[in-house]
């Protein structure tokens, strides 16, 4: 029988093999410009700015793998029409490696290759560096990070591409309420910028729902291989004085402990390569709780933690049986491209599909000028073309950000079984 201690030697050996296999995305890659590569006409270059390398790889790659996939199914079909012309759309995708400064110079290479919108970066301080970019290089991009000040005003350039943790953590912690009787939550949160600021918003989030607190004070360093000492003390249930601060500030006040075992641990900003290691560290230790987090996670390196990933609760994407046949075609060119399907690529799909339709309502102006494409989004709504069940597809966020700067994405909540995803259930912050 598997032991969680073998788990843990499995997950560590993989995790080099499992980055390079997601980096290298076994199929064609350039699948999509191969196919064009004798189209004759106008080309429309979209950047795809991301980390895609260590531990939080799988959140910029999969940007590129879904990008790169729209991209082949607009161009399989002579391009996408704007204003009564074709334009082959060519992927342009610069790694940052999560540093603000390459995020800078990466965004300023976009920009001088004449990119006016950009997908990604994928955490704050990524997507917080290139915004006077976006301003004097008059372009957009579609952001993953979730600090708010990216998305309220005064600021106009950047679009959430998915739901917040902020968002989803209160509508998480009620169904856990309701459905598994939790009461308290303690947080652990990776030390930097974005996790933190995950981190503080949803401590105040929890206290809302009415969950007490246990403790949110434990952090831990990325590129940490062996989590029990931090897990250890989260499940001493006591916090360190004084509470680290996000980006944000000082959001989410003293954790006020009360002692004893949390019913949910939270993973605040947690990269899909430590969820395993986390999850394995907690079970080794005798936590028999609930874990959840807000961030995507990657069902393969969670296959390899074995019965420690059992009942992991996380945002992801729609389920098989919610595709439309062009959701469906999307998963198979993807998979083809990528090697394998990426749970949050469900979630992804929607950045460039959002970005080439608005271009068609607006016109070729809006290729030069991303001022005519930001007028054109507090209107702009078509059918949802990725799901069965209708639900209109537009730009949200009026009540969390004072503007219409999110695509309306649905929310899924997955929960881990069987070494798959498994639907837990469908909501929306619209």
């Amino acid at each position: 029988m598997k032991t969680i201690m073998g788990t843990r030697r499995e997950v560590l050996a993989g995790m080099g093999a499992g980055a390079a296999l997601l980096a290298s995305g076994i199929g064609t890659v350039a699948l999509a410009q191969d196919a064009t590569q004798a189209a004759q006409g106008k080309v429309l270059k979209i950047g795809v700015l991301g980390v895609m390398r260590g531990p939080a790889a799988s959140w910029g790659l999969v940007n590129r793998y879904a990008a790169e996939t729209t991209a082949e199914i607009y161009n399989e079909q002579g391009g996408v029409e704007i204003g009564g012309e074709r334009y082959r759309v060519e992927i342009v995708s610069i790694d940052d490696q999560l540093d603000p400064k390459r995020a800078i110079d990466g965004a300023q290479s976009l920009l001088n290759q004449g990119v006016r919108y950009i997908i990604g970066p994928n955490v704050d301080t990524t997507a917080a560096v290139i915004v006077p970019l976006l301003r004097t290089g008059n372009a957009v991009n579609i952001a993953y990070g979730f600090g708010r000040y990216l998305y309220t005003p005064p600021q106009r350039h950047s679009i959430l591409g998915m739901i917040a943790s902020y968002q989803a953590s209160p509508i998480i912690y009620n169904f856990l309420k309701e459905s598994r009787g939790i009461r308290s939550v303690s947080f652990v949160a990776r030390r930097e910028a974005d996790s933190l600021n995950q981190r503080d918003e949803n401590v105040i989030e929890a206290r809302r729902s009415g969950l007490v607190v246990v403790s949110s004070s434990h952090t831990y360093e990325p590129g940490t291989l062996d989590f029990r000492p931090v897990m250890q003390q989260v499940l001493s249930g006591r916090d360190k004085p004084p509470v680290m601060t996000g980006i944000a500030g000082q959001l989410g006040g003293a954790a006020a402990p009360v002692g004893g075992t949390p019913d949910l641990i939270e993973l605040s900003g947690v990269a899909p390569a430590e969820a395993p290691l986390i999850l394995i560290a907690l079970r080794e230790l005798g936590y028999e709780g609930l874990v959840c987090t807000e961030t995507a996670q990657d069902a393969l390196m969670l296959r390899d933690a074995g019965p420690a990933a059992e009942g992991f609760i996380s945002v992801g994407g729609a389920s098989a049986e919610a595709r439309t046949p062009y959701m469906e075609d999307f998963v198979r060119r993807y998979t083809t491209r990528a090697g394998r399907w990426h749970d949050e690529a469900g979630t992804k799909v929607y950045a460039l599909e959002m970005i080439l339709r608005v271009l068609q309502k607006v016109g070729p102006a809006a290729i030069e000028d991303a001022g005519a494409f930001r007028e054109a989004m507090a209107d702009f709504a078509i059918d949802d073309p990725f799901l069965k069940e209708k639900r209109v597809l537009r730009f949200a966020g009026e009540k969390t950000f004072n503007q219409a700067h999110q695509i309306s994405v649905p929310l899924v909540i997955n929960e881990f079984r069987g070494g798959a995803f498994q639907p837990l259930f469908v909501g929306s912050v619209s």
